[in-house]
């Protein structure tokens, strides 16, 4: 098969590129190298055009001949304040409104989207009187009194966190998440108007060698990664008990392997979480990186990011059943690995 990868250079497309022509794909690699992932440009393993997905006449040129498209390229992260938002729209929502229309003009009919658990907002939670429920935006007063648990809407208890399926409510709480579930829309109309496929993929929380380094994008693993070669302990934000589900970069590139030489259902948006579906917490990520490094055990902070969600862990059932796909990196073995892995030299901050 012959695939376009948009982003082919990045942390996730770099291991994407790899896993997809060891398995005998040939890739046409583009990626417009943008300093907030990259800092210093990457050696690439693979020839890559170095070019910008909203640059409508390379992308129509580069899909002539593809069979389908791997879409990565976006800004991601949590970002800096609200004046990032133009640029989130540009890159992300834009770059994916081109894309779409040139697949149209060229009779392109495959997408493999990446999306991500950040369309969630909260994760999933039961109330023992109310049952399933959807928690409010955390209180900023709450935050500062060290209450983290979102409380039931209906009668104020504490909360129980389960897993989320692809068919919960979604509320994406920043801006990179409102582009990323832009995306998501934009793709789902392309494929009612074209009959084409699209499988979109929610990512989970994705560490791994070559995670971007030193930018306000940066993952958390890659903070704490960070902070330990320095000789500096793991900050970490609330009490550390926040849970997330951590999935290795290689396990994100076979999920989309997988979804590339599987059939989705022509003409809708299907949605499927990538995840280990083993739920750990913050904490647990950051004491064992410090232990893995050798160095400083976390130090735990209080407060919290704005609009920061407290657990979100996913439902892999889907993965298995629709795309035979199974996360298999374990989580110590993982953090063993990424406590030594190269990290990916990001712009210098001033």
């Amino acid at each position: 098969m012959r695939i376009l990868l948009t982003g082919a250079a990045g942390f996730i497309g770099s291991a994407i590129a790899d896993t997809l022509t060891a398995h005998g794909h040939e890739i046409v690699a583009l990626d417009a190298l943008l300093p907030q992932a990259h800092g210093v440009p990457p050696e690439t393993r693979h020839p890559l055009v170095r070019g910008d997905v909203r640059d409508a006449e390379l992308v129509r040129e580069l899909l002539r001949g593809v069979d389908a498209v791997c879409h990565q390229a976006a800004m991601v992260g949590h970002g800096v304040d609200p004046s990032d938002m133009p640029d989130y729209a540009a890159h992300n929502d834009l770059g994916t409104a081109v894309l779409l229309a040139a697949m149209h003009e060229t009779g392109v009919r495959r997408l493999v989207l990446a999306s991500s658990m950040v369309v969630y907002g909260e994760g999933r939670y039961r109330c023992a009187e109310d049952g399933l429920v959807r928690p409010g935006q955390r209180r900023a007063e709450d935050l500062d009194a060290g209450r983290f648990e979102p409380p039931c809407p209906h009668c104020a208890e504490p909360l129980e966190p389960e897993l989320v399926p692809e068919e919960a409510v979604l509320d994406p709480r920043s801006t990179y998440a409102a582009t990323k579930l832009a995306q998501e829309h934009l793709a789902a109309a392309w494929a009612r108007q074209t009959g084409g496929e699209v499988r979109a993929l929610r990512y989970h929380n994705v560490y791994g060698p070559w995670m971007p380094n030193g930018t306000p994008y940066a993952g958390v693993a890659s903070l704490f990664r960070s902070a330990l070669h320095r000789g500096l302990a793991p900050t970490v934000l609330e009490d550390g008990r926040q849970r997330r589900d951590f999935v290795h970069v290689h396990d994100v590139a076979v999920a989309n392997l997988a979804a590339l030489e599987t059939s989705g259902p022509p003409g809708e948006l299907d949605a499927v979480n990538i995840c280990s579906g083993q739920p750990r917490t913050i904490g647990e990520l950051a004491e064992s990186l410090s232990l893995a490094c050798g160095g400083p055990a976390p130090e735990v902070v209080g407060g919290a990011r704005p609009n920061d969600v407290r657990h979100v862990v996913a439902d892999p059932a889907k993965a298995r059943r629709v795309l035979g796909f199974r996360a298999t990196v374990e989580f110590a073995d993982g953090v063993r690995e990424f406590a030594e892995a190269p990290l990916r030299v990001g712009e210098k901050q001033v």
